[in-house]
């Protein structure tokens, strides 16, 4: 059963009476129904709607949450949480001795389950551990081979922070965003997207005989259509318009990146369609 310490995350602590009210009205998950034991995937997101950072949210106690977050915004994230929190019984706080594990293919060690929780975003992700943030590193290159595989977006690789909005980043398909949920910061461009289907432009899997680096534009003739993200083997994420790459593929147009053919696919467990116009 592979464990993976994953460097780039952090732990944020939201406790307190107003903890589970206060999560719920800024985040795009439901926070108000997050058990003990329970996780949700969410995001704090622009009033334009972008997304600002991505989490995991932890239920620990009634009042108890952790948010692992991207270690490079834990600063940013907190700074902006303790902003809203106004007048709320809530204390945040950035906990320095605690890290991220993951663990896949196969039940993780029970001797610890308060802190292990199932990843929200799909079950062949596997569970994440709080663990101390001293904890030897290593294993972290397989899981994101296993994250790519699954073709699961990871923001800062494959999407740009203040740039995406959920719908881009496949939040909607993933469990990151409640569109029954009262409001929230972002709230209403989101919905609008969802109500209209207006979102094109998705993170999908790019298949390839060699990886194009990081940040390459994607081609359709002359026309750009979008960007590669991370990569590993001969498999790839891709923010791509899917309209474009409909119409490429209708004309039987290849795709090009930085001179490398690709292809573009629907990840196992999307529903959207990819000859969205």
């Amino acid at each position: 059963m592979p464990l993976a310490f994953l460097p780039d995350r952090a732990v944020l602590r939201a406790s307190g009476p107003d903890a589970r009210h206060f999560l719920h009205n800024v985040v795009t998950c439901n926070v108000e129904t997050l058990q003990p034991g329970g996780a949700r995937f969410g995001a704090l997101l622009a009033p334009q709607g972008k997304i600002l950072c991505d989490f995991l949210v932890y239920g620990v106690a009634d009042d108890s949450f952790l948010i692992d977050a991207p270690k490079a915004l834990a600063a940013d994230l907190l700074k902006r949480l303790t902003l809203y929190r106004l007048r709320a019984k809530v204390e945040l706080a950035l906990d320095a001795a605690a890290g991220v594990a993951a663990v896949w293919d196969g039940a993780p060690d029970s001797a610890d389950a308060t802190q292990t929780f199932l990843d929200p975003r799909l079950p062949a992700l596997g569970h994440r551990k709080v663990v101390g943030a001293a904890q030897e590193e290593g294993g972290d290159a397989a899981y994101e081979a296993h994250r790519i595989g699954l073709g699961i977006p990871k923001g800062g690789a494959d999407f740009v922070y203040g740039d995406a909005f959920p719908h881009e980043a496949d939040m909607d398909q993933l469990g990151g965003v409640d569109f029954k949920k009262g409001c929230y910061v972002g709230q209403e461009v989101v919905s609008r997207m969802q109500h209209r289907g207006t979102a094109r432009t998705r993170s999908v899997i790019a298949r390839f005989a060699h990886a194009p680096e990081a940040g390459a534009e994607i081609f359709a003739g002359e026309k750009p259509l979008g960007r590669m993200g991370s990569s590993a083997g001969a498999q790839g994420i891709a923010l791509a318009r899917l309209d474009r790459a409909a119409d490429a593929r209708a004309a039987g147009v290849p795709l090009l990146c930085a001179g490398i053919e690709i292809t573009l696919h629907r990840p196992d467990w999307a529903t959207f369609d990819m000859d969205a116009a």
